[in-house]
């Protein structure tokens, strides 16, 4: 007799709860997602919810620190499969920023929607937004720096807003405006980049 199946175990409520937060802050923005409406597509309740986050704004902490900790992995990435090459890395991690931007779905970079939509410094998932942004660009100089650039921050500052810029312009034009050319605009900006010079024994 052939044995049955067991259906799998559903997520558990906290889980439930910020893969809802991901889908309905990214879709219809921060502001305009009830704590109802939250706990209804996490299939639960307000109780419940309040028991995991202490607030919304908790919720909406845990759920950008949860992309912005994503997002880190593909320096790991680059890492991986590009050992020992900065500059293979640094390109790498232009390229799959520019695939984002060039597929241009849904509403953009989450964390730079939720700085535009969250102005109150103190907000707690305000500095998660940007200790995010400024661990990137910190990241970003020292690997135009480990790639031997002669003004790395002076450079990383400049690819860094082109990058935003990009998913801004993705955003409000779409995918055919100029943040499809982030790719090809970066490598311009790379190759145009003075080096330091090796210096000859």
């Amino acid at each position: 007799m052939a044995r049955l199946k067991r259906a799998a175990a559903p997520p558990p409520p906290r889980e439930r709860i910020l893969q809802a937060a991901r889908e309905l802050f990214h879709r219809d923005g921060i502001r305009a997602v009830s704590v109802d409406a939250l706990a209804a597509a996490a299939g639960t309740n307000k109780m419940t919810l309040y028991r995991h986050f202490s607030s919304r704004d908790e919720l909406i902490a845990a759920y950008l620190q949860e992309l912005a900790t994503e997002g880190e992995g593909v320096w790991d990435e680059a890492r991986a499969v590009h050992p020992g090459d900065p500059e293979a890395q640094l390109r790498f991690l232009l390229r799959r920023v520019s695939d984002f931007a060039a597929e241009g779905r849904g509403r953009g970079c989450a964390l730079a929607n939720a700085a535009v939509e969250l102005a109150e410094r103190s907000h707690p998932a305000r500095r998660v937004v940007e200790a995010h942004k400024r661990r990137q660009r910190d990241r970003l100089a020292a690997l135009v720096r480990e790639a031997g650039y002669a003004r790395p921050e002076r450079l990383a500052d400049e690819i860094f807003l082109l990058v935003e810029g990009a998913r801004v312009a993705v955003q409000a034009i779409g995918p055919g405006g100029p943040g499809a050319r982030l790719y090809d605009l970066a490598v311009e900006m790379l190759e145009r980049a003075p080096r330091i010079k090796a210096v000859h024994k």
